[in-house]
C-alpha cells in the first residue's frame, strides 16, 4: 500500500507541474475539483446510503445486527457507527463515512437472512476494519488528482479548449495563442496519462485494503474460517442473482465486501477487489497462524 501511494504521489507531481505551466485557467479547474472533492468527502456517506435505498435502523428493528456491531466495537475500542439496512435479496455489506465518528455500517436483508451468526460477525468485522483504517478517507484523498484529471479531460472535450484561448481564455496575439494552445495540449495529454495510470494504481490500492480488512476481521473475531465461509456463500449467491439486479448496484460495487458483478471477464484484472481464491488462501494461512499449526 505504501509503494502504491508513493507511485500515485510521483504521478500527481507531473499533473501539478502541467497545471502550473498552463496558467491561471489550470488553477481554476483545480479549484473546481477541490470543491467537488470537498462535496464528495463530506456528503459521500449520505449519497451512498441514498443511492442504494438504505435506511438507518434501530436496535429494536435489527437487534442481532446491532448486538454484533456493539460487541465488536467494544473489542476494537471503536465508537459505535450508525447501522443501516438495504432491503434487497443480494447478500452484501459495506461501510461508509469519512471518520470513525461519522461511519455507517450497512447490511442487506439478503445477507442477514443467509449467514450464520459467526459468519455475520466476520463480515461486520471486515467492515469495521475499513472504519478503523479510515479507508473511505484514504481512497477519497488518493483519488483526488485522478478526479482533477477527469475534470480537465471533460473541460477539453465539452467546452472546446482548443478554439477559445485555452484554460485562461482569450489569446494574446498569434504567438501567444499558439503557445497557449501548446500548453493546453500538454495539460490534456498529461491528464489522460495521469487518469489512466491512476485508474490502475487506485484499484491496486483498493485490493490491498480489502486484504487488510479481511485480516483485521480475522484478528478481531479470532475466526478467519467464519469470514471465509461467508465470502464463499456471498460470492456463490451473487453469481445466481439476475444481471439486471446486479447492474443496479454495480455503481457501489467498490464499497461492498464482495463486488456486485454478474460475470467474470478480462476486466477483472482491473477489479477493485482481490480474487476470491486469493482472499480465501490468505485467510487459511491466518487461520493456521492463529491455531499455531503453520510452519
Amino acid at each position: 500500500m505504501l509503494l502504491t501511494m508513493f507511485l500515485l504521489g510521483l504521478l500527481y507531481v507531473a499533473l501539478i507541474g502541467a497545471l502550473i505551466a498552463s496558467g491561471a485557467g489550470g488553477v481554476t479547474i483545480a479549484v473546481v475539483a477541490v470543491v467537488l472533492f470537498s462535496f464528495q468527502l463530506f456528503a459521500s456517506d449520505k449519497l451512498a446510503l441514498a443511492t442504494m435505498g438504505a435506511r438507518v435502523v434501530t436496535p429494536q428493528e435489527q437487534p442481532e445486527l446491532h448486538a454484533v456491531i456493539e460487541r465488536l466495537c467494544i473489542q476494537a475500542d471503536l465508537p459505535k457507527p450508525r447501522v443501516a439496512v438495504m432491503d434487497v435479496n443480494m447478500p452484501n455489506a459495506f461501510a461508509t463515512g469519512r471518520s470513525q465518528k461519522s461511519a455507517t455500517i450497512c447490511a442487506t436483508t439478503g445477507l442477514l437472512a443467509m449467514l450464520e451468526p459467526a459468519e455475520l460477525e466476520g463480515v461486520i468485522g471486515h467492515e469495521l476494519t475499513h472504519v478503523i483504517n479510515r479507508d473511505v478517507m484514504v481512497m477519497t484523498i488518493a483519488s483526488f488528482f485522478a478526479m482533477v484529471s477527469a475534470v480537465i479531460i471533460r473541460f477539453a472535450f465539452f467546452f472546446g479548449m482548443f478554439g477559445g484561448g485555452g484554460f485562461g481564455g482569450g489569446g494574446r496575439g498569434r504567438g501567444g495563442g499558439q503557445n497557449e494552445e501548446e500548453a493546453v495540449l500538454v495539460v490534456i495529454l498529461v491528464s489522460v496519462v495521469v487518469y489512466t495510470i491512476s485508474f490502475v494504481l487506485l484499484r491496486a490500492l483498493s485490493r490491498y485494503r480489502e486484504f487488510a480488512a479481511d485480516r483485521g476481521s480475522a484478528i478481531l473475531t479470532g475466526r478467519p474460517s467464519a469470514l471465509a465461509s461467508a465470502l464463499i456463500k456471498i460470492s456463490g449467491t451473487i453469481e445466481r442473482i439476475p444481471s439486471n439486479d446486479l447492474r443496479s448496484a454495480e455503481g457501489m460495487s467498490a464499497f461492498f465486501i464482495v463486488p456486485a458483478r454478474a460475470k467474470q471477464s478480462l476486466m477483472n484484472i482491473f477489479s477493485d477487489h482481490p480474487p476470491l481464491d486469493k482472499r480465501l488462501a490468505a485467510l487459511a494461512r491466518l487461520e493456521a497462524q492463529l491455531q499455531g499449526t503453520s510452519k
